[in-house]
């Protein structure tokens, strides 16, 4: 099997201390995810690399990551704003009423019939995930991934529809 199936779980930012190790980012809410991260690759551009993961934990609430074979500044550079991919089968499945990323990611979104925008990307700043919208003009557009907003969630069609406070799409 190629990588082309692997599926995007997180991504390196920079380097941390001298060893090579890496603050990163995993698009998970689900406790020990990073844990349960054994053997990756790792992505930047055209680059690829199999690594395995020899060490996770916590500075600052953000997980630090540790490969076998990257263990100086030096070698842990080049791969600064890596993304972190997995085979298939390795995919975390949702719980009911929870969505992944890359489910969400591409899909469009929707209010009485008119497209809003694609999604993105998605932040979680600290209170609800945010969907980050492409609007049709081109501009960005911010949108709370919650209940009382996101009335219909179609993952087969990559379809949101939703119903937005006033106010909220000329923001």
């Amino acid at each position: 099997m190629g990588f082309s199936a692997w599926i995007v779980v997180g991504r390196l930012f920079r380097t941390r201390g001298r060893i090579g190790e890496f603050i990163a980012e995993i698009d998970s809410d689900q406790p020990g995810r990073a844990e349960r991260l054994k053997n990756v690759l790792l992505r930047k551009g055209p680059l690829e690399r199999l690594a395995q993961i020899e060490r996770v934990w916590y500075h600052s609430g953000r997980p630090i990551l540790q490969f076998a074979g990257i263990d100086s500044i030096s070698a842990a550079e080049p791969w600064e704003g890596a993304e972190i991919l997995v085979p298939p089968e390795e995919r975390v499945q949702p719980e009911p009423g929870e969505y992944l990323h890359e489910d969400l990611i591409g899909s469009s979104v929707e209010e009485n019939g008119r497209i809003l925008g694609i999604i993105e990307s998605i932040a979680e700043p600290g209170g609800p995930p945010m969907l980050l919208l492409r609007k049709p003009d081109g501009a960005e557009l911010l949108i709370p991934f919650v209940r009382a907003i996101c009335k219909e969630i179609d993952l087969a069609h990559k379809r949101i529809v939703v119903e937005l406070p006033e106010g909220l799409a000329e923001l």
